[in-house]
């Protein structure tokens, strides 16, 4: 990766034959990994993986929080989240690969204890959600944050587009049965990240 154009902060438009390359194969590999993952629980052990999730107050299920964005409670939840993750995904893999590692890992993380922490005991969370928003919070605070044209559209668009993602991060809004935890909390490492950015960007003048 270009690093110089990662600090400026905006998608690289040269090699983007590469560019694309890399993005469709990352991409491949992340949402086949989770494909995978959930054909060999449905039709081999039975959905019994689910179990491995994140349970909120259970000190042994701390490692759920990196195995829950795997893990699917069927093929229409996993179906939801790869179109989203497709989708933003790529516009962050585009923008920077190195930035959208660093949201992936962030939003995983604190989706992951922040649901741990805040959970409804005895219920277990599980999905690429918090990943997703994690996605949907750093695409749509980094124009607000770096204050340039491009940055600014592709939060105005993605805004546009994905806005309604919103509800699903507070309780009574979210609907029965989905982590608002998962959702607000992954938003939050998303944004997270933007605002580490800014504090980057800034030193670096």
């Amino acid at each position: 990766m270009n690093d110089r154009h990662a600090l400026q902060g905006r998608p690289r438009a040269d090699g983007i034959g590469p560019e694309l390359a890399a993005t469709v194969f990352t991409l491949a590999a992340v949402l086949g990994s989770m494909w995978a993952t959930e054909l060999v629980d449905q039709y081999l052990l039975g959905g019994k993986l689910d179990g491995f999730g994140v349970r909120p107050h259970d000190v042994h299920s701390l490692g759920g929080i990196f195995a829950a964005p795997f893990l699917h409670s069927g093929f229409a939840h996993l179906t939801s989240n790869t179109v989203g993750l497709a989708i933003l995904g790529t516009l962050l893999l585009l923008w920077s690969r190195r930035e959208f590692w660093k949201v992936s890992i962030a939003a995983t993380i604190v989706a992951g204890l922040g649901t741990w922490l805040l959970g409804h005991p005895n219920s277990v969370h599980i999905g690429a959600s918090g990943v997703l928003f994690g996605y949907f919070g750093y695409l749509l605070l980094r124009g607000i944050f770096e204050r340039k044209l491009g940055a600014i559209l592709i939060s105005l668009v993605v805004g546009w587009f994905f806005g309604s993602m919103a509800h699903g991060m507070f309780p009574g809004l979210a609907g029965s049965g989905i982590s608002w935890e998962m959702h607000f909390f992954g938003f939050l490492g998303g944004a997270l990240v933007a605002w580490t950015w800014r504090r980057r960007s800034r030193r670096a003048r």
